[in-house]
């Protein structure tokens, strides 16, 4: 069973946590990294992201913690994940934490690249008439979307 890092954070992540989370013959995942709560609402109340708010209920670790901070690679070693998946986390990671990892960091990238990079792909796959646009998962690197 492979051990399995989580990071996301915008509602669109949180169904494949949840099915991640769902299989227990190939996955466990061992910790959920998301952004922290963030001020949201007239407000201004700190709100969880709706990672967090699945990895709860699921009961699940929640890292919060900057992966650029040295830190970082302490609390990431001690959930012994093997391999992280990525989707819509929101952080650039440097090459010291894609390296922590034995498995390595794959994203799963909704738009088809290396075409469409970055924030928004499908709304600008669509805008520019794109007749098609699909999803790729792809080992992460230094780059971005590369």
């Amino acid at each position: 069973m492979l051990k399995i890092l989580f990071a996301g954070t915008p509602d669109v992540a949180v169904p494949s946590l949840r099915a991640l989370a769902a299989d227990s013959e190939h996955f466990e995942v061992v910790a959920v990294l998301t952004r922290p709560d963030a001020p949201t609402g007239r407000g201004r109340k700190l709100t969880p992201s709706p990672v967090k708010t699945a990895a709860l209920e699921l009961g699940l670790p929640v890292l919060e913690s900057d992966p650029a901070e040295p830190t970082f690679l302490d609390e990431l070693k001690v959930t012994g994940a093997q391999a992280a998946a990525v989707i819509a986390y929101g952080r650039i990671l440097k090459q010291s934490v894609l390296d922590a990892l034995p498995c390595g960091w794959y994203n799963l990238h909704f738009s088809n690249l290396p075409k469409w990079r970055g924030a928004a792909p499908a709304q600008r796959a669509i805008w520019a008439g794109d007749p098609t646009t699909g999803a790729d998962v792809f080992k992460v690197g230094e780059g971005l979307d590369d």
